[in-house]
Order: structure tokens, then sequence, then C-alpha cells
């Protein structure tokens, strides 16, 4: 690389060598966060690369003893006379807010907190992403489709197994394997406050899973059925998806039905009328809302509607529908709880 851009001092085309010598002294944090600061500065598609490799080396050095505190926190009353689910704008959008509208309606809708030209760059960049995965598929090296798309190989210990082409058989790309997104999307979150605030509401660093983490492109002929994916997590988890909009949904596009009221358990799965052992039938769905109604919001760009592991939801899809629907949804953990199965990233 050569140099181009330096920001307080920080030369671009010096920050890989630093940051291995930071990975040889143990600091691996800290060279994730140089190379962030240095991939800001001017893209580079080996600096991406190797951002997702070092997120994923990291977690192993992470210090995930200290026992968590009593969980879930109090619920705030700031949204306790709101309708399910709760609405707030991007400047309404606090601890208490959140957790007000996780653990007592079990999600909250944020209007409009991704900007613009940020969802068009997103937009954009899945597009490119699902035609790197379909070139790779026919052959293409690795040195034509990176950043795009380049299939990342998780530590010992850890397997995508089938989880990519299942992936992409709902109309998904794994942000674990496209390392351009994943640097866009890191940025996007950390821009709009989200990052700061995943970490107060866990009173730790977030991790994001990549079997959990996908870029959305979703087909008029997908699937939909009922499920809450704590069904797929375990027990004694914290979590929260955040799940970005990045068209009109819900009316000429797929969105989401979901049930508009906190659940304090996993709803029984796999009973007559479920079409897979971890969906939940009709029945059961109609139990869960109790006094409320299925609720299918509509989604404008940029919306974003956060929730975690007891959430139960669904795609949303009609005959009426003529559209597409990009999205992106990324589950977060605290490194306390931190499932065993997925494969984790540091943020």
């Amino acid at each position: 690389m050569t140099p181009r851009s330096t920001e307080r001092g920080l030369d671009a085309s010096e920050a890989p060598a630093i940051a291995e010598t930071l990975v040889g002294e143990g600091k691996l944090l800290e060279a994730i966060d140089l190379l962030q600061r240095a991939n800001r500065l001017a893209r580079d598609g080996e600096i991406e690369r190797r951002l997702v490799r070092l997120r994923h080396d990291a977690f192993a050095r992470l210090d995930r003893s200290q026992p968590p505190a009593a969980w879930p926190p109090p619920i705030p009353d700031v949204l306790a006379d709101a309708p399910s689910p709760p609405v707030v704008g991007p400047e309404e959008l606090t601890l208490d807010t959140l957790r007000g509208g996780i653990f007592g309606h079990g999600c909250l809708l944020v209007r409009r907190l991704v900007p613009e030209p940020r969802v068009e760059e997103l937009v954009d960049g899945i597009d490119r992403a699902f035609e790197a995965y379909e070139a790779r598929a026919a052959g293409a090296p690795a040195s034509e489709t990176t950043p795009w798309f380049e299939p990342f190989t998780p530590g010992p210990g850890y397997s995508v197994g089938p989880k990519r082409s299942w992936t992409w058989d709902a109309g998904g790309v794994l942000v674990g394997d496209s390392p351009r997104l994943m640097y866009e999307l890191l940025e996007t979150l950390d821009e709009v406050g989200l990052r700061r605030l995943i970490g107060a509401h866990f009173d730790e660093r977030p991790l994001l899973s990549m079997n959990k983490s996908t870029l959305r492109r979703v087909p008029l002929d997908t699937s939909s059925d009922w499920h809450q994916d704590g069904a797929f997590l375990g027990q004694g988890i914290r979590t929260v998806n955040v799940w970005l909009s990045l068209s009109h949904c819900g009316r000429d596009a797929p969105g989401l039905d979901i049930v508009p009221r906190r659940l304090d358990r996993i709803v029984e799965t796999g009973t007559e009328g479920a079409s897979f052992p971890w969906s939940v039938a009709p029945d059961k769905v109609e139990q869960a809302c109790g006094a409320n109604s299925v609720v299918r919001p509509i989604f404008e760009p940029g919306d974003v509607l956060l929730f975690d592991d007891l959430f139960l939801h669904r795609t949303a899809i009609d005959a009426g529908m003529t559209r597409e629907r990009h999205a992106v949804e990324t589950w977060f953990f605290a490194a306390s709880t931190y499932p065993g199965k997925q494969i984790p990233f540091v943020y």
C-alpha cells in the first residue's frame, strides 16, 4: 500500500505493519481499532480481510470470567404506556427506551436510524456481495470476489457446515463472508450509536455471531415460519438483534409479522400445524398473542427493529407483494454468556 492519508498522526500505509506488531504482542483489540481507523482513511480490501480474521481470533483473548449482574435488569417505565410495538426516533433511542421496549413490549422500532446515504451504500454492497457469491460458486477465484465475498474459515472448534448454503437458499449471504460489508455495517452501527448502546445494555463489550448475522435480499418465494431465535441459541444468554430494513417493506415487499408483547419463555415448537421442529404452530402463536393481535409493521429504509431471543416473529409475505426486500440482521451477544456453538467476532 502506498501512503494516501493521515489522521491524528496515523498514516494508513503504515497501519498494517503496526497492527502485526500489536498482534505479535497479543494486543489484538488494539490492532483491530488501529486497522478500523486506517480503513476509514483509505478503503483497502486486505485490511478488511485482516479485520475479519482478527475479530474472530480476538475472542479467545477476551476475559469472560466476570460473572454477569442480575438479568434481566429492572424495566424502565419510560414506555410503559406506549402501544406495541413502541416507536421512537433516533433522538429518543436511549438505554431506557431500549430496555423498556425489549423487556416491556418485546421489541423497539426506531424510525430512520440509519441515514439515507448509508442505506444506499449498504444496498449497493449487498447486491455486489450477492454477485460475488454467484461468481465464486461458478468457479471464480477469491482474488476476483474479495472483498465483497470470501468464504471465512473459522478457527479450531468452529464450523460453518451447511449454514452458508442454507443462508443462500433463503436469500442471504453471511456477514462474515463479506469483508467489505462487515466493515461498512459495523461502521454504520457505530455511527448511529448502537455499539455504545448495546455495550451499555450488556455492561460488556458486544460480540456478533457469524451464524446469525446475515445480508438479506429476500425473494418473493421465501418461506415464512413463526419462531423465536432462543429456540436455537440456548438459555442464559444476553442478546440483541439489530434488524435493519434497507427497503420499503411490509406492504409490497416482505416484512415481518410480530407478536407485539413480551414473552418470558420459549413457546412450544414442533406441535401439530408447525412446518418444522423449531417452528411455532399457528394455534400456539394465537395463544402467545393473548389479548393482542399479530402486527405487520410498515418499514422504511433505515428503520431498525431491536429485539432479543424471546421475540416471536416470522417473515411477512403474501401473494400481492412484488418486490424483494434488502435488509441486514445482526445478532449481538454479551461476552460472558456467548453461546458456544456460534462463531464469534469481537465488535
